[in-house]
Formats: C-alpha cells, structure tokens, sequence
C-alpha cells in the first residue's frame, strides 16, 4: 500500500505513517535566477533529488502571501498562495513572457534573498504575464480560468478585493482604511469591485497561476511517490483578508479594528518575555455556533495543496494564551480553555480522512498529550532539546513513542552545527557522552544517524543539516522580526555524492516503506 493510501485509510482516526523519512525546506529556498526560490525547474529536480535518495516526505512551511517581515506565518491569507513563488520560467513556457522580458536580470546573491530588490522585479514580471493572458488566453485557458474563479469564489472573492484595496491604500492595515470599506460594509464592498475590477482580476489571475504551477508540481511528486507536508499556522494574520471579511470570528475591538484579544505563549525556550505574535484570538463560541464553517473551507483548501497537514501551535486548541490589547509582551496573559475534542469531532463529521500532525512543542500538559492521541494525530520530537536535562526527557530517542516525527531541529532552530557551537557546555557534554562521542563525519551527521535510528515512524530533517552548514543557514530566529526567511541553497549542493550518502543512512535504519 502506498504511504498516500495509508494516510487515507487511516484518516482522522489513527493516522500512522510508515517508518520513512523526509527533507524539511521550503520552496523560496530553491535556486533561482530571480532572487527567491519557486515553482519552476529547480524545484523539479529537488523533487527527483529526493525520490533518488529513498525519501517519502517532503516537508514545506506555510506557503500564503507573506506580509510583515517576510514571514510564511504572517500572511494576508489563510487560504491563498504566494505569487512570489510563481515560477517565470513556466510562464514563458507557456508563452505569458518572452524572451525579451526575461534578459538583462540583475545579478542576485545565490545564498540568500534580496527582498527589497526581488519583489519589484518578480511583480513587473507577473504583470506582464497577467496582461498578456487577458489578451492573448484561448477561449480553452479563459474557460479554465472562469472555472478557477468560480470554484475558488468562496475566498477567492475577498481576497483579491482585499490585496486590491491593500494595494490602493498603500499597503495600510484594513482597520486604517476608509471607514466603510474598513468594516466591510456592503454598499462599499460593492462599489470598491467596480473601482479596482481590473486590479481584481490580477489578484485572482496571480492565484490562477499560482495554484496550476504547484498542481503540477505536486503531482510530480505525488508520481515519485513524495508526500508533500503542509503547515498552517493555528492563527491568521490580523491584516489579512480572512478577518477583514469575518471579523465577527474574531476578537476584534468594534471602534477602532485592532485586536482586542491576542495570541501569543508566555516566557519559553526561545525568549524570557514570551512571544507576543500580536495575531487576533478567535471567537470560538461563534464558530461552534456556524459548526466551525470557517475552519472547514480553510482545510479543504489546503488539502488541495498538500498530503499531510502540520497544525503549527497544536496545543492552542486545548487551551491558548491570551493578551490583552496594549501589552507590548506575552509575560502578562492568560490561559484559557480551547475548543477541544468537538473541534475534531466536527472536522471528522465534515471531512473525508485528515491526516493531521500536531505540534506540540513548548508547554505541554496532560490534557494536549490526550487530545492528541485520541485522535491519533502524531507529535514532534526535537533533537535539539533532548540533552538539556535528564533520562526523563521526552525528546530523548529511548523515550519516544512511534506515532511521532522527529525532527533534528526545525525552521525556529538554528541548524544542528550552529546549534552545537553555542550551546552551554554541560549540554553539550551531554549530547557527546550520549552519542558514545562524536564521529568525523560532524555532529550534523551524529544528529541524523540518531534520529534515523530512532523507534519514531518519520524522521525529517532540515536540508541545511544534510548540507553541513552552520548558524549562517538558519531560516527563522524566534522573537526577531529581520534578518529571517532569506536562506537558499546552491544547485550544486544537490550531489549524487550526498545523494548516495542519504540512501545508505536510509537503507541501513529501514526508512524505505515497500510500495505496491
């Protein structure tokens, strides 16, 4: 039985992944003669990469149009995809650019993005191929992508008003905007689509295209028998369409449209004060009331991007952290009792098989752990936080159950040789006596072999630790708003050597699933 079908078969109820493993990276980190990684021939080859190397899973961060700070989990929507990630290379494939609009590209640095200087030239390009589609789209493409837009109608509507009027108002918050389009009134909301239609159709026009580039591309994978992990955030940004259009979801103040309500987790790991994300609490009693309609649509919509969902900050949906409106950190908030078991239960009742993994990182109680396994949804197991304590760690391999993932690190950890070299020494005296000493190969290596090794059913790691890189590699720090997400690897680092080297590891702790 293939991984997909055992995902399928075993759905809400127990979903148990097969012992294998898979690569975390997201896809602006591809290389690309544009400045940011995306949907054209590189990411086509890591896809071979890795079915080359005996991996089953690919793991991706959020992939919605990013705002503030360039940040996947900042997005204007929950349900849309991220133009920067349309590849240009497909569009002229298809003949939406030509030649001429794809010479003289600057140069741009191969190990990072340049956001100030790729997303002009990204955005010249897509409109371009937006007026060129208009124009020259067969009666066939126009026909496809009418269908699109009526398919997609129920989000797809608001956003492209929304990214329509975000643009008009100079990139402003929704609640800065002119006070009836603010709250969304309908007389506005109707003479505002007439205003911006042309602008309209270049938001649903992006969304057309990102959404056939990744179709493709998953298929590919799907084909290669690659499982694509997807993430979404528990929360939504506030400046985002999906509460510019359903405030009444949310806990937003009725006066002024800021967040009365925000999310957050208290003093942890990653920071003394806690981290105060600033993202609008949800009304939960009002979603019980519409059976959670919001959150159904949103699944849906990402199961048509994705295999495997990860919900990011699980343990919100057992009991979340909130702050007041005018705190400038998380130290003074509060607990409060989630949605629980009838949230999952009511996803079960509407949707057909969810393959969900739950992450369950920092504070987690008694009654997260049960909520999570009564609906069999695997957990996480951080390497990187196994040697800070005791025999009695939960991230310690010996004590793992394997329903899990485990990760050596993930996108808010630095990469394992960054994370070896700045550790406090007891704890790194910990990881080199549990490791019976370190090898040659490096402890990035160690790490790996550890977790491939491991009793857990998927190991992922990130692809900077496959690519023995340090702290200069490290795609996002927690509680810091620069310097993040900017990361890419070079086309040469996708060796048959390392290539080799991962099937071996694969082979030799068995994470080759036998496919019928």
């Amino acid at each position: 039985m293939s991984i997909g079908l055992v995902l399928l078969y075993y759905g809400l109820s127990s979903m148990q992944i097969p012992r294998s493993s898979g690569v975390l990276l997201h896809p602006t980190c591809f290389p690309s003669p544009y400045g940011i990684g995306d949907l054209g021939s590189p990411a086509y080859q890591f896809i071979d990469f890795l079915a080359a190397s005996d991996q089953r899973f690919w793991q991706i961060l959020p992939v919605g149009p990013t705002g503030f700070g360039n940040s996947p989990y900042m997005s204007y929507s929950a349900m849309a995809g991220n133009p920067m990630l349309i590849s240009p290379e497909q569009l002229q494939m298809k003949g939406l650019l030509k030649d001429e609009d794809l010479a003289h590209l600057p140069e741009f640095p191969p190990d990072t993005i340049d956001f100030e200087r790729t997303f002009p030239l990204k955005k010249s390009l897509l409109l371009k191929a937006c007026d060129r589609f208009q124009r020259e789209a067969s009666s066939e493409q126009q026909e496809e992508f009418d269908k699109f837009c009526q398919r997609h109608a129920y989000w797809l509507d608001d956003y492209a008003l929304f990214m329509a009027l975000h643009n008009i108002f100079e990139d402003a918050s929704w609640h800065l905007w002119e006070p009836d389009i603010a709250k969304a009134e309908p007389q506005a909301v109707k003479e505002w689509r007439e205003r911006l239609r042309d602008r309209i159709y270049y938001q649903k026009y992006l969304q057309f295209e990102f959404f056939r580039q990744w179709s493709w591309l998953k298929q590919y994978a799907n084909d290669r028998n690659i499982q694509i992990i997807g993430d979404i955030p528990i929360y939504v940004a506030h400046n985002s369409a999906d509460v510019w259009s359903n405030r009444e979801l949310f806990a937003i103040d009725e006066e002024t449209g800021e967040a009365s309500l925000m999310a957050g987790v208290p003093p942890d790991y990653f920071s003394e004060t806690g981290q105060l994300w600033g993202n609008p609490i949800y009304d939960w009693e009002r979603m019980e009331h519409n059976n959670y309609r919001w959150w159904i649509m949103r699944l849906k919509m990402m199961f048509e991007y994705v295999d495997v969902l990860r919900i990011d900050h699980f343990r919100g949906f057992e009991a979340y952290w909130e702050v007041d409106q005018g705190e400038d950190t998380a130290m003074n908030g509060r607990w409060v009792k989630g949605p629980g078991a009838k949230f999952f239960k009511v996803l079960k009742r509407e949707l057909e098989g969810l393959p969900i993994i739950a992450e369950d990182l920092g504070v987690i109680t008694p009654e997260v752990e049960a909520l999570r396994d009564q609906f069999g949804f695997p957990g996480m197991k951080i390497l990187h936080f196994a040697f800070g304590g005791g025999s009695d760690n939960p991230y310690l391999p010996f004590n793992l159950e394997r329903n899990c993932l485990i990760y050596t690190g993930t996108h808010d950890n630095n990469t394992t040789i960054g994370w070896f070299n700045q550790i406090p020494d007891y704890e790194r005296e910990n990881a080199i006596r549990y490791l019976g000493g370190l090898s040659e190969e490096g402890i990035n290596w160690d790490l790996i072999r550890l977790a491939y090794s491991s009793v857990a059913n998927l190991a992922m790691i990130p692809f900077q630790d496959f690519l023995d890189l340090g702290a200069e590699a490290q795609m996002n720090r927690p509680s810091t708003s620069e310097g993040n997400w900017k990361w890419r690897y070079r086309a040469e680092m996708l060796s048959d050597q390392l290539r080799d080297r991962i099937r071996t590891l694969i082979y030799t702790y068995g994470r080759t699933p036998h496919d019928s």
